[in-house]
């Protein structure tokens, strides 16, 4: 899935907008949020949101009753903790490449508004927290695996392949599709094989969820300096390959009715949103617009939730 050539960032085509207002023209237009704002921004909210998703219903998953509100809560929590002490290692690595885009140019850390002592101490707190209700409230296992993928996101994804290759959310895609494991391992005590079907089925939807981001934000990307595949690898080969990753995910989805782990109800839920998913990916791939990679983006998440819910619904309900 790898090309020979890197086509010049030059013959991107250029449907974006007018570039973004200038720092001073923003700074002017800017009131900074609340300290607590600032901070809680630092975890990235949003997209911490639907990796504790997925790793609540690995909880789910992973037993035939109800977990327990011990359980439930502490490894929610902790998972939480960790994830945005990881995202927040990410902000401060990455303030001067946000600075530069547009739709990161307003975080605390690229603006200054936070000063690397002040993250780092942020980032170390609720770290520590989280491992310690992990350790605490529900297994070594699971704190030491989210440990683990602490690292893998906060140091070898954000530091070393980000900036390194294009494929970097291919490689490094693995930390963030860790959460199902997490979940099942905090009920289980251990990490089965369908625990796992999970964790790929995250991994290989993550490409083209974010290559249409970049894609449509490629001009973001471009000021950047980060390698990101729309500008070292070209339009067209991005949209290819979002398309064949749709593919491959559409067949990895159904693996969980394979193996015996779902049921029908999961098998046609599946089936019918990657109906879907692959329409938007077709038309990236064929009749790139704007306005199809981000329908495609936006998709892409209500894609991910959908399916992780009727995983869930399945397994209580299976027939």
């Amino acid at each position: 899935m790898r090309p020979a050539a890197f086509p010049p960032a030059a013959a991107l085509p250029r449907s974006e907008p007018a570039s973004p207002p200038s720092m001073t023209t923003q700074t002017a237009l800017h009131k900074p949020p609340s300290r607590a704002a600032q901070y809680w921004s630092l975890t990235k909210p949003r997209v911490t949101q639907l990796a504790v998703f997925c790793a609540v219903i690995g909880m789910f998953l992973a037993t035939d009753g109800f977990p327990g509100w011990r359980v439930l809560v502490a490894g929610t929590v902790g998972i939480w903790l960790l994830a945005g002490a990881a995202f927040a290692v990410n902000c401060l690595v990455e303030a001067q490449i946000d600075a530069r885009m547009a739709r990161t140019a307003r975080r605390a850390t690229a603006r200054g508004e936070l000063t690397s002592t002040q993250t780092i101490v942020f980032s170390t707190v609720i770290g520590g927290l989280g491992m310690y209700v992990l350790y605490a409230f529900v297994n070594p296992l699971t704190m030491w695996l989210t440990f683990v993928t602490f690292v893998g996101y906060a140091f070898i994804y954000t530091m070393l392949l980000k900036p390194a290759t294009p494929q970097n959310i291919v490689i490094g895609g693995l930390s963030g599709a860790m959460p199902p494991a997490l979940g099942w391992a905090a009920v289980a005590g251990e990490v089965p094989m369908q625990a796992w079907l999970l964790v790929l089925i995250i991994f290989v939807w993550t490409p083209p969820h974010f290559w249409v981001l970049a894609m449509y934000r490629r001009e973001d990307y471009a000021r950047s300096g980060l390698p990101m595949l729309p500008i070292t690898h070209g339009m067209a080969y991005t949209g290819l390959q979002v398309w064949l990753y749709t593919i491959a995910l559409a067949a990895t989805t159904l693996l969980p009715f394979a193996v015996g782990m779902s049921g029908l109800i999961y098998l046609a839920a599946a089936v019918a949103l990657n109906a879907v998913f692959l329409r938007h990916s077709w038309r990236v791939h064929k009749h790139y617009s704007d306005l199809a990679a981000r329908k495609a983006f936006a998709w892409s998440i209500v894609y991910l939730s959908l399916l992780f819910a009727a995983l869930l619904v399945d397994h209580y309900f299976k027939f």
